[in-house]
């Protein structure tokens, strides 16, 4: 390869390289946790129409912790953009949210900017919130209905 070629070639790493979008950390504290029984399961998506369970959501981030009284979640590497974020304290680590009656949650849930639930999960507007140039952290109450 001639002297040139390696200057191309290099330069064009250098684009690659310095071209790629920057990522962020969302880092999340989980407030009022009832127990350390089971895991915490979250995910963090930006398609509204996925939220809040993101099932059939490949972009969406997503994460399973054992459970604790004090709690802290850290999405790693996302793409700047609009996110909303949903928690369930899956005591039993079934996998699911359980449910009394057919409706209510037996299980606690959180979203994030701690968007009111009234009979159904919010809304994603409710819970939206930008990841822009830096790192962003937020606080999650878990509520429990039973």
């Amino acid at each position: 390869m001639s002297w040139s070629a390696k200057a191309v070639a290099i330069a064009a790493a250098a684009l690659v390289v310095g071209g790629a979008a920057p990522t962020r950390e969302v880092t999340v504290s989980v407030t009022g946790m009832r127990s350390a029984k089971g895991v915490v399961r979250a995910c963090m998506t930006s398609n509204e129409a996925r939220f809040p369970k993101c099932a059939g959501d490949a972009a969406s981030y997503r994460l399973v912790v054992p459970a604790a009284t004090t709690l802290k979640l850290t999405f790693k590497n996302v793409t700047p953009g609009r996110y909303a974020i949903a928690l369930l304290h899956d005591e039993n680590n079934n996998g699911k949210a359980d449910r009394a009656l057919g409706m209510m949650p037996k299980e606690g849930f959180g979203f994030s900017r701690d968007a009111p639930v009234r009979m159904a999960p919010p809304k994603y507007a409710d819970a939206v919130f930008p990841v822009g140039d830096g790192d962003v952290s937020l606080t999650i109450k878990m509520r429990y209905m039973l």
